[in-house]
């Protein structure tokens, strides 16, 4: 028997979301996916600047708060992707995303890109969750 789904937006506020078309989380039943997140403020202001850790911390930071709004945690992570503008800085980036998820330890891919959207930016993370029923 096939159940309906109920998709469920979850919004920021950021200053991106409307000028894309996105949602930071998309719910579509137990499965969240949380789009692309960078180390800013509600105003858009690069947070960190200069310091990879801080700015994968506060990616995480944003990635959970789209998640408690979707009615879930880091918890239910299961997969983690990991832009980054220079893979030198990888222990660094991977020491605050193991602060966060080495209990959980989803699967996950860290690449280097060429660039983020602002310049400045070091790292953006997503991030697919699925809530399980006990």
């Amino acid at each position: 028997m096939t159940k309906d789904l109920i998709r469920t937006s979850v919004r920021s506020g950021a200053l991106w979301e409307p000028l894309v078309g996105y949602s930071r989380a998309v719910r579509v039943g137990p499965y969240i996916a949380v789009s692309g997140s960078a180390a800013v403020d509600v105003d858009g202001k690069l947070l960190g600047h200069g310091d990879a850790y801080l700015q994968a911390q506060r990616c995480i930071e944003v990635i959970q708060n789209a998640l408690e709004e979707a009615g879930a945690s880091l918890r239910d992570v299961v997969r983690t992707r990991i832009f980054v503008t220079d893979i030198e800085q990888w222990a660094e980036i991977s020491r605050a995303h193991r602060e966060a998820f080495g209990e959980v330890m989803p699967a996950t891919s860290m690449v280097q890109v060429t660039r983020l959207i602002d310049p400045a930016m070091l790292v953006e993370i997503e991030a697919d969750a699925i809530v399980c029923s006990d």
